[in-house]
């Protein structure tokens, strides 16, 4: 059998709508795994926040976290660091943005926040990973900063995206992970960047990839892999851009897990 890499985002991707890895999920990618294919965890969250879904998984599973500034092998050892230039770190922190839009570091050991904000929480229940409340203009200049997040409605999210794309065009990328979501990390940080380091690492071509996801942060991912697939739930504007990706159930109707037995066919 022809060796695979497999690779899923987590939210609304692979997790169902508890934020959590169901039974037949698990089942499916550790006899995958057993036969010899390659498991990938690929999302915006922090490395240490998926690294307790691999954990649970009990698979040797590559990591690409905060959208692809970092990529861990299966043993934790760190194969890339992209960082975003701390000047610019420093210059988004002080950029002006709506009370109720909560701004977000993540550096290589904390999810810092500049306020509370419980109805985050519950995204991060199942692990237990959480923020801390911060000086982010401090942190930003003393910390290696991955990735750079603003939390709100999209409306409010709608002009602050647009002087990113003005004043940061050149130096930053950015994305959204969801509408409620903005994310920025450094120039050409993507997931398939990342993907790109594991595959280089395993020697394998991206015609041997199966790639999951539902959002703008997965576009590029799902781009360069050989199998594309969209769970259901994808943000339209992303079925719309990827019309090669095979479309397949949602996220809450295990669609990962569903499509990945048919594929390989799973008893």
């Amino acid at each position: 059998m022809r060796q695979h890499l497999i690779v899923s985002d987590l939210d609304s991707t692979l997790l169902n709508a508890e934020h959590r890895i169901d039974d037949l999920t698990r089942e499916t990618l550790r006899k995958l795994s057993a036969q010899g294919h390659v498991i990938a965890l690929a999302s915006g969250r922090h490395y240490r926040d998926i690294a307790l879904f691999r954990r649970r998984l009990e698979i040797p599973a590559w990591l690409i976290s905060s959208n692809g500034a970092y990529v861990h092998d299966p043993e934790d050892n760190l194969v890339s660091e992209a960082l975003v230039p701390p000047t610019q770190a420093e210059a988004l922190t002080a950029l002006p943005r709506p009370r109720d839009v909560r701004l977000n570091l993540y550096t290589r050991e904390r999810w810092l926040i500049d306020a509370e904000a419980p109805a985050l929480l519950k995204l991060h229940a199942t692990t237990g990973f959480t923020y801390e409340v911060a000086d982010l203009a401090a942190a930003a200049v003393g910390e290696p900063v991955s990735k750079v997040l603003y939390i709100g409605e999209p409306s409010a999210l709608a002009p602050i995206e647009q002087t990113l794309r003005e004043r940061f065009a050149e130096s930053l990328h950015v994305t959204y992970s969801a509408a409620d979501s903005l994310e920025i990390m450094g120039q050409g940080v993507n997931k398939a960047m990342a993907l790109t380091r594991v595959l280089a690492a395993l020697d394998m071509e991206p015609t041997q990839t199966l790639a999951f996801g539902d959002n703008f942060n997965d576009v590029e991912m799902l781009t360069l892999s050989g199998h594309a697939f969209v769970v259901d739930n994808a943000h339209p504007r992303v079925i719309d851009q990827l019309p090669q990706a095979t479309r397949i159930g949602a996220h809450n109707e295990l669609g990962v897990a569903r499509a990945l037995r048919a594929f390989f066919d799973l008893d």
